[in-house]
């Protein structure tokens, strides 16, 4: 897979995926503000699927899990610019804003098509990508303060998400794991979002469903895709990376074991 990433800061890159597909199960540690040039990406989350293309401009909020799917699109790669809203930044702004922001405690995508003044701002950002010179010191974080500054002009909420500084609460077990197991995370991901150790969390999993969490989540995984592929009559490929699987060959031979026939036994 040829992926590209140039880094102006750690904050601010430029990526580029040559490659026909690219997938990947993610919670991302800061929100990402995303500027789409070319290409598609689908984005599935518990409470809704996302489909973005060229000009689109979305924010993707930190510790929610997501299925991220990249293509490229009418023969040109997947290429986005990409700024991290860091908690540290974030934290030295609003130390100078006074705000009493309803806070958001799980928020959504939140998309900005392509609103001029936000693509004005990412877009003055391309030319430094193709400089030898370093980037200026300083203007990173300027960009980064200038874009924070219009999206809280175009989105009256947004304070809600970007000023909320505090780590997942204790949740409810078995509402959490069942909107979210078709991400594919590691055991210590699923116990930080729902508030708890990995002890604390196979514990209180193994109370909740009287089996262990893999046992559960492959089950899972299998039924969501059996009911795609027989109801919705989907394809085994699109339906392998969204139920959460790692890729077609693991899924094909999980689901053949499990159901006793081929996933591809179901296309018409």
């Amino acid at each position: 897979m040829e992926h590209i990433s140039k880094y102006l800061t750690p904050e601010i890159k430029l990526s580029c995926y040559e490659d026909k597909f690219f997938k990947s199960e993610v919670v991302f540690d800061q929100h990402m503000l995303i500027w789409f040039i070319s290409g598609e990406t689908k984005i599935v989350q518990a409470d809704a699927t996302h489909t973005f293309r060229k000009g689109d401009i979305f924010l993707i909020p930190r510790n929610k899990p997501a299925t991220v799917i990249n293509y490229p699109k009418d023969g040109l790669p997947h290429k986005t610019v990409v700024m991290l809203l860091t908690t540290e930044i974030l934290r030295d702004f609003y130390s100078r804003v006074d705000v009493k922001a309803k806070i958001t405690p799980v928020p959504g995508i939140r998309s900005f098509n392509n609103h001029p003044l936000l693509e004005s701002c990412l877009a003055s950002l391309i030319p430094y990508f193709d400089v030898k010179e370093p980037f200026p010191e300083g203007l990173a974080l300027l960009k980064i303060t200038e874009a924070i500054s219009i999206l809280r002009t175009i989105d009256p909420g947004i304070d809600g998400v970007l000023a909320n500084f505090d780590d997942p609460h204790k949740v409810e077990l078995v509402s959490f794991m069942e909107k979210n197991y078709m991400f594919n995370m590691p055991m210590e991901k699923f116990g930080y979002l729902t508030g708890r150790s990995l002890t604390t969390f196979k514990r209180d999993f193994k109370k909740a469903f009287n089996t262990t969490p893999q046992k559960w989540l492959t089950q899972k995984r299998l039924e969501l895709a059996h009911y795609e592929l027989a109801e919705k009559k989907r394809k085994p490929v699109e339906v392998c990376y969204e139920a959460g699987f790692e890729n077609l060959s693991h899924f094909s031979y999980a689901f053949k074991k499990h159901f006793g026939y081929a996933p591809t036994s179901l296309v018409g």
